[in-house]
């Protein structure tokens, strides 16, 4: 498995963790029955759980782009030095994006969120 692979792997996984804490919260807030279920005036959540969940969003809406990436990069057998830097340096930048988001912390959340941007942005000129 490549560097790139092993990266989108570790993206993935991150991705399919972040719901629990928020989920959590919806239980603990509105109860079993009204968590998985539809009330018609819910509870609202925590903050934190909502900026949780909306770094979840935010996650799973740039993974579809990372992995495209990252799988045309391992199609068209392209590996170097920028691919895996980046690939790293992505999941590290939506490691701290989740954080920030979560604890609300402004300007550090856009500057992670522009760090994995430039991640993109490196890969799309890697395959160009």
């Amino acid at each position: 498995m490549t560097s790139e692979l092993m990266s989108l792997t570790w993206v993935v996984a991150l991705s399919a963790i972040m719901w629990v804490p928020y989920v959590l919260n919806t239980i603990m807030v509105r109860g079993l029955v009204n968590a998985v279920g539809y009330p018609d005036h819910p509870k609202p959540l925590a903050p934190w759980a909502e900026r949780m969940k909306k770094a979840h969003y935010n996650a799973v809406e740039n993974l579809v782009i990372f992995a495209a990436l990252v799988l045309m990069l391992n199609a068209a057998d392209v590996s170097n030095g920028t691919t895996v830097l980046a690939c790293n340096i992505y999941f590290w930048a939506r490691l701290v994006h989740l954080a920030v988001y979560t604890f609300g912390i402004p300007w550090l959340r856009t500057l992670s969120f522009a760090a994995s941007w430039l991640c993109i942005v490196a890969l799309i000129v890697q395959l160009i």
